[in-house]
């Protein structure tokens, strides 16, 4: 699809009252990839984990990995049916998908999480750590302890234990792709405490790069700007989701689908020498 055939705001005005949301009933459905992508055995033989793995980026980078070539656990919170959608896209593409739900802000459930990938595919080469948490407060009054903390928990903690127990078990020409977020460079007032994550997350990664370059085991992030996924309608207000993506210079918001190339990219055997290196898919906004 070109870019002129995504959708563009104004969107239709909603709001979803559970977090995270659900793909179903967002207006436009959101492109991950279902119809358009077509692998060519890039990470053939691999085992990937993808955390946020059921919905949004995580779906379009599942399907990406099962049409590469690789086996992928799916770890989501309790959003059963696109998890299990995700799920039928990658056996269709040939894969075993394995779905673990749960809490990744506990750190037994992060041990668990890699675990069940050793157990299922006998190896672990990818691991994607994308499951994010925002809300929208227009005051710092308005967050409270319990707020900050669950997000720092959610976006950076787990990923920091997800990380730990998978190292453990990676082999050299391993790879792990974090997504921050544009917000690490330019910071969204109303997202304060999500911002603050993804600037930790950059920094986290450029220190992996480093640490575990003698292991063999790559670390990159990408950057997304806004994407239509389900965390949009289920953590902003009516107003802002009508309006969503207008601020980048495409005048638009990128499809999951977009970004999925990014991270089978850094995934594979051809990024051998990227480590410690963010990548923008901004819609033209530039990162620093």
């Amino acid at each position: 699809m070109s870019d002129t055939q995504r959708p563009t705001p104004p969107f239709p005005g909603q709001q979803q009252d559970q977090t995270p949301g659900r793909t179903a009933v967002m207006q436009p459905q959101p492109d991950h990839g279902e119809k358009s992508y077509k692998g060519s055995g890039r990470l053939a033989g691999k085992a990937a984990i993808i955390t946020g793995g059921d919905s949004g980026i995580g779906r379009a980078v599942a399907i990406a990995f099962a049409r590469e070539g690789a086996d992928v656990l799916i770890a989501y919170l309790d959003e059963d049916d696109d998890a299990r959608e995700t799920a039928r896209w990658v056996e269709q593409a040939g894969r075993k998908a394995v779905l673990v739900p749960g809490d990744i802000t506990n750190s037994a459930h992060c041990n668990a999480i890699v675990d069940k990938a050793v157990e299922a595919f006998g190896r672990l080469d990818v691991l994607v750590n994308n499951a994010a948490y925002q809300m929208t407060y227009p005051s710092l009054d308005e967050i409270t302890d319990e707020e900050w903390d669950k997000t720092f928990d959610t976006n950076i903690g787990a990923m920091f234990r997800l990380t730990r127990a998978a190292v453990k078990h990676m082999k050299p020409g391993a790879a792990i792709v974090n997504t921050t977020s544009i917000n690490a460079d330019h910071p969204n007032p109303g997202l304060i405490a999500y911002a603050t994550t993804k600037g930790a997350i950059q920094n986290f990664t450029g220190g992996l790069a480093q640490l575990l370059a003698e292991k063999g085991i790559r670390a990159n992030c990408v950057a997304p700007g806004p994407i239509w996924t389900p965390l949009i309608p289920s953590t902003m207000p009516a107003e802002k989701v009508e309006k969503f993506g207008q601020q980048v210079p495409m005048k638009r918001p990128g499809q999951p689908a977009e970004l999925a190339p990014v991270y089978v990219m850094l995934a594979s055997d051809e990024a051998s020498y990227i480590s410690g290196a963010t990548i923008a898919v901004t819609g033209g906004s530039p990162i620093i």
